[in-house]
């Protein structure tokens, strides 16, 4: 077996992630603006339960991981918050004793 350097495997990794990324269907954004957007509690709430809405949207297509109609910054930080709280969690697990 040809044993390839690694910048060879990234560059075909990367074309074909891009070819299956570009087969994608995109969802009309002004479908999804309907309704109070979400703010900075709600951006922590859905970072929080970013790895439970991951693996509902494997099994279906009706689960969002992020949502559109949010207030901006304010939800982006609240979502970064509550993602990067997994982090923390495992950190403290995994020192040694």
């Amino acid at each position: 077996m040809k044993h390839y350097s690694r910048p060879v495997l990234f560059l075909a990794a990367l074309i074909i992630c891009s070819a299956l990324v570009s087969c994608a269907q995109v969802t009309p954004v002004k479908e999804c603006l309907t309704g109070e957007p979400y703010g900075f509690l709600h951006g922590i709430i859905h970072g929080f339960i970013t790895p439970v809405s991951f693996v509902a949207k494997l099994f279906g297509d009706d689960t969002a991981i992020y949502a559109v109609n949010n207030t901006g910054a304010w939800y982006d930080f609240g979502f970064l918050i509550g993602s990067s709280g997994w982090g923390f969690l495992a950190g403290n697990r995994s020192k040694r004793r």
